[in-house]
């Protein structure tokens, strides 16, 4: 099919085959933890080949662009039904299935923290997901504690998944190739895990935190101060990229008395 990619889709097709292979093998549960799998904007279809060939009829497709579901269909005649033409933020997915489900893809890199946002929206439902972003972006998310990238995304996801950077994928895999490299990334829920505090709350205090980094946390969460006498001054001391996931938590939970 002769196609010209959109960039208002941010469309970068995956060409290289062995990627997909690589991409599809990072992916652990099929099978054993749920019962399907979306994969988010299929494009032209070379990892789709390579899922379809493995999962069969437990796949989903997620692509927004009308023009390229015909022959997404074509291709792959026994999952039409459930080729969903939608933008991925919109989308229910329990609409689909009832059960566990994997989330994989190349992302669409001007919307992939969105992605990754509503992947904890849904973390009941999603047990894993492998997906490939701007590698800044997948960096970022699966940074420890203590180095520059560390922000509000590291911690937010951090506090839900076990996070592992996977490998690089170099610009010329793509057409049209993208200006930055891409690096696939793997994030595996935390099982048996009960937030100890409110999430909505968890949210604010890290938000707070890393929007005034270069402050302590005494000072970027002032706001909260007739509560501090409950925690340990030299975590007011700290700096929020100072700060592991474990211990958001522990400043939500002791933060929210009284607020």
């Amino acid at each position: 099919m002769s196609y010209t990619p959109k960039k208002h889709f941010g469309q970068h097709f995956l060409r290289d085959t062995n990627i997909a292979l690589r991409i599809c093998d990072s992916l652990t549960g099929m099978g054993t933890e749920y019962d399907a799998l979306f994969e988010i904007g299929p494009g032209q279809g070379v990892l789709t080949q390579t899922l379809y060939e493995r999962f069969g009829t437990k796949l989903h497709l997620v692509e927004i662009d009308e023009d390229l579901i015909p022959d997404l269909k074509r291709k792959y005649p026994l999952i039409k039904e459930n080729i969903i033409q939608e933008d991925v933020l919109e989308v229910d997915f329990k609409k689909y299935t009832a059960g566990q489900f994997g989330i994989i893809g190349n992302f669409p890199y001007n919307i992939s923290s969105q992605i990754i946002f509503q992947i904890i929206e849904n973390r009941e439902s999603i047990p894993e997901m492998v997906g490939m972003f701007q590698k800044e972006v997948g960096q970022r998310v699966v940074s420890p504690p203590g180095n520059k990238v560390y922000g509000l995304i590291s911690a937010w996801v951090q506090a839900f998944y076990e996070v592992k950077y996977l490998f690089t994928v170099n610009e010329g895999s793509f057409h049209p190739a993208p200006k930055v490299k891409s690096g696939v990334i793997r994030l595996t829920r935390r099982e048996n895990f009960h937030l100890d505090c409110n999430e909505k709350f968890l949210l604010q205090v890290i938000k707070q935190s890393f929007n005034q980094r270069r402050k302590t946390l005494r000072n970027s969460l002032k706001q909260f101060s007739t509560n501090f006498a409950q925690i340990d001054p030299a975590l007011l001391d700290k700096r929020p990229e100072q700060l592991g996931y474990e211990e958001f938590i522990y400043l939500a939970k002791t933060l929210e008395v009284g607020n």
